[in-house]
């Protein structure tokens, strides 16, 4: 088995920018900039044939490269914060992203995603915080915005079995656009 998800990967700047968000927040488990990432698709534990397929079917994606922006903070879990979240502003093509991923994920024997997509970077992991904590966070934080950069490929990650965290494995990269692919899923980076 391996856990598997496809994300857009974020550039180090940014990474950087968003690693200095860091607040003191009581129950705050903080990600790593080094493992910031926007998920496009979470695939779970699957067996490596599916995983190849999963693999291959993302090999047919065909998007042209597009511009992202980070941009505002929010929280997921509504009276019980559960996640804090920057915020992704991008055009159509982001969705047609997500749409093809999903279609892979389905013609390899994948269920539909439980979710609608919701783009953003994780930040923060929250356990018992107050609650009056995070909206701190998000009141002092809300007019974030970082500089655009261009997406020119997605990737599929793999992460730890059973329980997911970085660090993440690279296990393929679909550039965008007309250019030639890498997809063999092998277990191990290509």
């Amino acid at each position: 088995m391996v856990r598997l998800f496809t994300a857009i990967e974020i550039p180090e700047q940014q990474r950087i920018r968003l690693g200095l968000l860091r607040a003191p927040l009581s129950g705050a488990k903080w990600v790593d900039p080094d493992n910031m990432h926007i998920t496009l698709r979470f695939a779970g534990d699957i067996d490596e044939r599916v995983a190849d397929d999963f693999a291959e079917a993302l090999g047919e994606t065909e998007i042209d490269p597009f511009r992202v922006t980070i941009t505002g903070v929010g929280a997921f879990g509504g009276r019980d914060t559960r996640v804090l979240w920057a915020g992704v502003e991008a055009g159509p093509e982001l969705d047609a992203l997500y749409r093809a991923n999903e279609r892979a994920a389905r013609v390899a024997g994948l269920e539909p995603a439980p979710r609608g997509f919701k783009p953003h970077v994780t930040l923060a992991r929250m356990r018992g915080a107050r609650n009056s904590a995070a909206a701190r966070f998000l009141e002092e934080n809300g007019d974030l915005r970082l500089e655009p950069f261009v997406v020119t490929r997605f990737v599929l990650l793999s992460a730890r079995p059973g329980v997911g965290g970085g660090p993440y494995g690279l296990e393929a990269a679909y550039p965008l656009g007309h250019q030639d692919s890498s997809h063999d899923f092998a277990g191990s980076p290509p």
